[in-house]
C-alpha cells in the first residue's frame, strides 16, 4: 500500500479503468443536487441488471425485519437500490472533492465524545458500520480528525493505488485488518482506528450471537481480542445521508463504558446491539447486498438457497 504512482499503472490493460474513474471525476463536478439525482437512478436502474444481489438483499431484509409487511420491504429495497446507485457518485466525491467543498455537506454530532476519548491517551477503537456512504464517511472522519483504518487490499493495483491515494487526502494510514499487531501497537500508541465489526467474515475468528431477528449470526471477534489486548476506549462513528438532498451528518457515540471484556459471545452480542442501533438511524442506506449470514452452524442449511449461485 502506497501513495507513490507506479509508472507500470499506465499500461493498456489499465487504459479501461483510467476512462472510468475519468468519467467518475468529471461526473462530480457536478453541483450536489444533480449528483443525488442522478445517483438514485442510476441506482434504481441497476434493479434489473443486479438480481442476484437484488435477491440478497432482499432476503437479507426479510430475515431481519420479519415483521415488515411486504410492502414496506419492498419500498425499503428500493431506496436501498437508489442508496447503492448514491454509494458510486458519494465514492467519487470522497475521492475527487476538495475539502472545502465536502466540508459544506455535512454535520458532526458528538464530536465531543471523540475528543474527550483521546484525551485518554490509551487509544480509541471506532467501530463503523458498512452503510452505502463508507467512502464518503471515511472521507469526512479524517476531515474531523485524522486518524487509522482496517481495510482489504483491492485485487486491482491501479484501484489499490487510488482508494489508497483518495483515502490518505484525510487520514493518516491504512491498516491490513489482518494485522493484529499493527492495530494493537496504534492503538497502544494513543491513535484512533477505524474498523467495521459487521460483516460476515467466515468461521474463522467468528462467533455466533443474535443479530436483528435472526439468532445465529456469524460475528467477528476481532473487537473483543483488540479490546482485550490494547486496553483502548470504544465508540462509534457513522455517517448518514439526510433527506431531501441536505447533505450528511456524521454521528459520534459515547464512549462504550459496559463493553463486555470478559467473554466473547457476550462482547459479539454487545456489539451487534450497537451496530442494529447504527443501522436503524437509516435502514434503507445499509450494505444489505452483501450476503451477513452466509456462515452458518454446523449442518444448518443456508439462508440463501435462491440467491446463491449454481
Amino acid at each position: 500500500m502506497s501513495k507513490e504512482f507506479d509508472t507500470r499503472l499506465l499500461h493498456p490493460r489499465n487504459w479501461l479503468t483510467w476512462f472510468g474513474l475519468g468519467v467518475l471525476w468529471l461526473i462530480v463536478q457536478l453541483p450536489y443536487p444533480v449528483l443525488h439525482a442522478l445517483g438514485s437512478t442510476v441506482g434504481k436502474m441497476s434493479r434489473r441488471f443486479l438480481k442476484r444481489r437484488e435477491r440478497i438483499a432482499a432476503r437479507n431484509i426479510e430475515l431481519c425485519f420479519p415483521q415488515m409487511d411486504a410492502a414496506s420491504r419492498e419500498a425499503m429495497l428500493e431506496q436501498n437500490f437508489m442508496s447503492l446507485g448514491m454509494g458510486l457518485i458519494e465514492t467519487g466525491m470522497a475521492w475527487f472533492w476538495s475539502d472545502a467543498r465536502v466540508k459544506k455537506w455535512f454535520d458532526v454530532e458528538g464530536y465531543d465524545n471523540l475528543t474527550k476519548a483521546l484525551q485518554q491517551h490509551r487509544g480509541v477503537m471506532v467501530v463503523g458500520v458498512h452503510f452505502m456512504s463508507l467512502e464518503l464517511g471515511g472521507r469526512v472522519m479524517g476531515l474531523c480528525r485524522p486518524m487509522m483504518a482496517t481495510y482489504r487490499r483491492h485485487n486491482d493495483p491501479l484501484m489499490e493505488w487510488v482508494q489508497t491515494k483518495g483515502r490518505l487526502r484525510s487520514n493518516k494510514a491504512m491498516i491490513d485488518r489482518r494485522n493484529l499487531r499493527g492495530l494493537v501497537q496504534a492503538l497502544k500508541a494513543g491513535e484512533a482506528v477505524w474498523f467495521a465489526p459487521d460483516q460476515d467474515y467466515g468461521p474463522k475468528g467468528s462467533v455466533f450471537a443474535p443479530f436483528f431477528s435472526v439468532n445465529e449470526a456469524a460475528t467477528t471477534n476481532g473487537t473483543w481480542v483488540l479490546s482485550r489486548l490494547s486496553g483502548a476506549a470504544m465508540l462509534s462513528i457513522t455517517m448518514v445521508r439526510k433527506a431531501n438532498k441536505k447533505g450528511y451528518v456524521l454521528h459520534i457515540s459515547d464512549v462504550m463504558s459496559d463493553y463486555p471484556v470478559n467473554d466473547e459471545i457476550d462482547a459479539a452480542s454487545y456489539m451487534n446491539k450497537i451496530i442494529e442501533k447504527e443501522i436503524l438511524r437509516a435502514p434503507e442506506q445499509y450494505l444489505w447486498v452483501h450476503r451477513r449470514f452466509k456462515t452458518r452452524p454446523r449442518g444448518e442449511a443456508s439462508l440463501y438457497h435462491a440467491a446463491s449461485p449454481h
